[in-house]
């Protein structure tokens, strides 16, 4: 590992930790204001040190397409670097994760707080339901949503299977979205303390408008998401455009064992 991936990594931790501590206390007073304005510095600082100390450059693309108002951002999640993209250049936004994160100390507290929209990782009816249930007050306030329709951090070239609470968020609340591509994998790939530098690319597609059925949505979404995510791709390294290929989670890794247990 470089000199400059360990000061970044050192960096992070004690900004991360900084800020988690501040966000928490700010989670005590009154609003949401406050928690917001610390954890928009957070993310700027965080693009900041990826750029000075890691040296990966953001090229953030297709800002004029976002919608007026209230939509929903449908993102390639390649690492922990395009969250801080999104929250440093988006006003307003909340977003979508999994209950798993509540189990780490104060992250709960500042979650409620943040009014994210907190969903079972093991998805299913009842995960959509509440979905649905959670989003429905931040949609009424107006605020931007953006969530991995994956559920995963995929490693550049993958992806995961397109899960369905997107298209019930838009469906359910009449809200665009938003794809986004992007190749940060390449230089950040999913929680890896290897930082590569470059310049990496996220990009603003053009919205998909309300009134599809569930199947043309998601199939719409995925093709231009993991189409222009390949091209980007393709255009930092210099190969050739390749189709992404998928890969099972390992929710469904299991249910296939338990599957094919039951039927030996």
């Amino acid at each position: 590992m470089t000199f400059r991936n360990r000061l970044f990594n050192a960096y992070y931790w004690v900004l991360s930790i900084f800020y988690g501590l501040s966000a928490a206390i700010l989670a005590l007073a009154p609003g949401r204001a406050p928690m917001t304005a610390a954890i928009r510095t957070y993310t700027r600082r965080m693009l900041w040190a990826m750029d000075a100390m890691a040296g990966i450059k953001i090229e953030l693309k297709g800002q004029e397409k976002l919608p007026k108002g209230a939509f929903i951002i449908a993102a390639k999640h390649h690492s922990w670097g395009d969250g801080f993209v999104m929250f440093a250049n988006v006003d307003n936004l909340s977003f979508v994760t999994g209950d798993h994160m509540e189990r780490f100390p104060l992250v709960g507290a500042i979650l409620r707080k943040f009014g994210a929209i907190i969903v079972d990782n093991c998805g299913g009816p009842e995960a959509r339901k509440a979905l649905s249930e959670s989003a429905a007050q931040v949609a009424a306030e107006g605020r931007r949503i953006l969530i991995y329709p994956e559920g995963n951090l995929a490693k550049p070239g993958e992806r995961f299977r397109y899960r369905t609470g997107v298209y019930y968020m838009s469906r359910d609340f009449n809200l665009p979205v938003v794809p986004v591509a992007t190749n940060l994998g390449l230089f950040w790939e999913q929680t890896s303390k290897i930082k590569r530098p470059g310049t990496a690319t996220i990009e603003f597609l053009d919205p998909i408008e309300t009134g599809l059925d569930r199947t043309p949505f998601l199939t719409r979404l995925e093709a231009v998401v993991e189409t222009r995510t390949q091209e980007l791709i393709a255009l930092a390294t210099g190969e050739p455009v390749r189709p992404s290929v998928l890969v099972p989670t390992p929710d469904e890794l299991r249910k296939g064992l338990a599957a094919v247990e039951a039927a030996a």
